[in-house]
């Protein structure tokens, strides 16, 4: 009887170190594991998967405590959100004269009214004030201002011109040195 109960201790105390062996190698390859998704540093790594298999479970509530609350795949995706939407807000449209938000539908600014684009005549497509032909139809736009060959701005001579085209209405033209630009400060008064 006395037999039996030390071969019935024997198994249970082998069964209980077998278990606590297998539980601290399973929480060792855990820790290695989530520590490799949340930081690239090996050295990080290393010391949290030594204190966790000195520890054990002790030393597994601490790195828990202190590991970092996000995966790099989780601050990657955020980052690329965060840059997509300050592009986005970069990315806005200003009126050349007074640096007014515009949509890149807009032929006027109806801030100041400073003609923006124009629209084709045959087609009643949208068309920069820049393009002597629609490229949509090829008709020859009347009044557009022709570019010189190099750099692809206006020229003083092309403002009267324009001027004229449009005179009689209550539209505001001036010569631009492009067509829209974007307004870098908008983003930091967004923000």
């Amino acid at each position: 009887m006395l037999q039996n109960i030390a071969n019935l201790l024997q198994i249970l105390v082998a069964a209980g170190v077998a278990w606590f062996v297998g539980f601290t190698f399973a929480l060792v390859i855990w820790t290695f594991r989530d520590i490799q998704t949340r930081s690239q540093d090996v050295v990080v790594q290393i010391l949290a998967t030594l204190w966790v298999a000195v520890m054990n479970l002790p030393g597994l509530v601490i790195y828990l405590i202190l590991r970092p609350s996000s995966t790099l795949v989780e601050a990657y995706e955020r980052s690329l959100e965060e840059e997509s939407l300050l592009q986005d807000i970069e990315s806005r449209l200003a009126c050349p004269t007074c640096q007014q938000r515009v949509e890149a539908e807009f032929l006027l600014c109806p801030n100041c009214l400073t003609q923006l684009k124009r629209q084709c005549q045959h087609c009643s497509k949208v068309l920069l004030l820049r393009w002597n032909v629609c490229p949509y139809c090829a008709h020859e736009v009347p009044g557009a201002t022709a570019l010189p060959a190099g750099d692809g701005r206006h020229t003083e001579e092309a403002a009267p011109a324009r001027r004229l085209a449009r005179s009689g209405s209550g539209v505001r033209e001036r010569p631009l040195e492009s067509e829209l630009t974007v307004q870098p400060e908008l983003a930091r008064e967004r923000r």
